[in-house]
């Protein structure tokens, strides 16, 4: 790994955006933070960035991606070094990844696991959830240590995947109790498991095997029930609760109840449940084996949810827009032509993230800016223990910086990508809005189309104890 030479940078003339503000004015960063913001900064630097008609907004944060992570019989295609790369790409600077325990081991030995996969790799930020599939008195026992030695304070808990991921409900109120009391975090993947694996089975014995019958076997009632009990199971036990790849109307209505007892279960909703449905698995016909680019768990809805998870982010009861990035070459998904069952979930958008939302979401008048920020950057940093030093531009804040042209139009495709993926999911979309230029801890990763680090230029981050406030 090539040393990093950070020297100090002026930024001038930017539209500043942040989740609050929205001003023009220079930004001085000195080392790896930023050290002044202001209008005409009279502050000489070793180089400077004329931003004048581009936006400027912190690095974006992706709270949900899957990276070099074994499932289904294989591993999903990006690595920590090329995922991490195309998201610098797309302008997100810091990811979480899920470290998965398995069944009758440690959280060490996974943890262990994923960071020799990591460390020293990573182009950009990172940082671990754990993932907890096998609670019992030894895996409480870990708890206290990854809060308060790892800088690990989320603990994810999957409701599906019976046999390999899910936990029951009296695991989850255990987790849940230590996972309070040691100022921590647990999220889901809420769906009903046993319901899954019913509708799996009975589509199997009818010969119902295209990707179509991936999305018919985990209707909406699945995830709206176990949204409804985790939050339910979160309100019982105190403890701060974060849903993950939330996907339609009856999951957030079940968190808009839960409001109603004056409790906070944060939401996150991921690019694809807010701009593609459910039509793709049949596009070609009921048969098409297209479809199982969007094959993914939970899968794509109906335009209605759309339309709930734009309102929802408005509404502040979605506080995050993630993209479960979880990649695998076509070759990978074709283990599955045959069987729905054994098409490998995921899909690949940590690259687009930024970009599809604001073209989508700010150019067509969805969102505000400052609502972009919130949920794309600052509310992931607040929500997982990063912010001030993530999320935000503000003096003393890592200078994790992106400079954006709010108005150039290009076209996504996997011929020009970053991911290491042989398809896109949004091959041929134009959008508006392009990620020019990126700094992370102060030195120009991304500019002109161009990374200029190497693997291992990203760091750990450790995060901090969180309260479920934000």
């Amino acid at each position: 790994m090539k040393e990093t030479v950070v020297m100090s940078i002026k930024i001038k003339n930017g539209r500043i955006i942040t989740a609050t503000d929205d001003y023009i004015a220079d930004i001085f960063v000195d080392g790896e933070t930023i050290k002044a913001i202001g209008k005409d900064l009279p502050i000489d630097a070793d180089s400077t960035i004329d931003a004048s008609g581009k936006l400027v907004f912190p690095g974006g944060i992706d709270p949900h991606v899957h990276l070099d992570m074994p499932f289904m019989g294989t591993f999903s295609s990006d690595t920590h070094e090329t995922g991490t790369r195309a998201a610098l790409f797309g302008g997100t600077t810091t990811v979480i990844d899920f470290v998965l325990q398995k069944q009758g081991h440690s959280l060490k030995e996974a943890l262990a696991e994923w960071k020799s996969r990591a460390t020293g790799t990573a182009a950009g930020d990172y940082s671990f959830h754990m993932a907890v599939t096998d609670f019992n008195d030894n895996t409480k026992a870990e708890i206290q240590e990854m809060v308060e030695n790892e800088g690990i304070t989320s603990f994810k808990t999957f409701m599906a995947y019976k046999g390999a991921l899910m936990i029951d409900d009296s695991q989850m109120i255990g987790l849940m109790q230590e996972v309070k009391k040691q100022g921590g975090l647990v999220t889901v993947h809420a769906t009903n498991g046993d319901v899954i694996d019913f509708l799996v089975a009975k589509h199997k014995r009818e010969g119902k095997l295209s990707p179509l019958y991936h999305y018919l076997s985990q209707p909406e009632v699945t995830e709206a029930e176990a949204s409804g009990r985790f939050s339910d199971m979160a309100d019982y036990t105190d403890c701060p609760g974060y849903i993950v790849h939330m996907t339609c109307e009856g999951a957030l209505n079940a968190v808009r109840n839960a409001t109603r007892r004056n409790q906070k279960v944060f939401v996150e909703t991921c690019i694809q449940y807010l701009l593609l449905d459910a039509s793709l698995y049949e596009a070609g016909g009921s048969l098409d084996f297209e479809g199982a680019k969007w094959v993914m768990s939970p899968p794509l809805r109906q335009k209605k949810d759309q339309q709930t998870l734009w309102a929802g982010i408005n509404q502040g009861l979605v506080q995050v827009v993630a993209t479960d990035h979880c990649p695998f070459m076509w070759a990978q998904k074709l283990m599955g032509k045959d069987d729905f069952s054994k098409i490998p979930n995921g899909h690949p958008a940590i690259e687009n993230r930024m970009e599809l939302l604001f073209s989508e979401g700010v150019g067509k008048g969805k969102i505000t800016l400052n609502k972009y920020v919130e949920v794309a950057c600052t509310n992931a940093a607040k929500i997982f223990g990063m912010f001030p030093r993530k999320g935000t531009l503000a003096v003393g804040s890592d200078a994790d910086i992106v400079i954006f042209d709010p108005n150039e139009k290009h076209t996504l495709s996997a011929k020009t990508h970053h991911m290491n993926v042989d398809y896109s999911g949004y091959e041929g979309w134009e959008v508006t809005g392009k990620v020019k230029t990126v700094l992370l801890r102060g030195n120009v990763v991304i500019d002109a189309n161009k990374c200029l680090v190497e693997k291992g230029n990203g760091q750990f981050i450790k995060r901090n104890k969180v309260s479920g406030k934000i």
